[in-house]
């Protein structure tokens, strides 16, 4: 979907651009081209392993240190 603005009589074209801008910003399209602007890797099976095990070592910790 496009962002369109059309100028307004009596408007600059500063004030366009701003409203232009603002519109963008408020579609929230910058974000979503800014975060696939990289390729990123997948994780391999390895390395979600690891994630997991590190993610449960500190639930426990957390866990443990609940009740002191």
């Amino acid at each position: 979907m496009r962002v369109t603005v059309w100028k307004n009589e009596k408007e600059s074209n500063e004030r366009l651009v701003t409203r232009f801008n603002k519109k963008v910003q408020s579609s929230r399209k910058l974000l979503k081209v800014r975060s696939g602007r990289y390729n990123k890797k997948a994780p391999t099976k390895r390395l979600k392993r690891i994630v997991a095990v590190m993610r449960e070592s500190y639930r426990s910790q957390k866990e443990k240190s609940k009740f002191y």
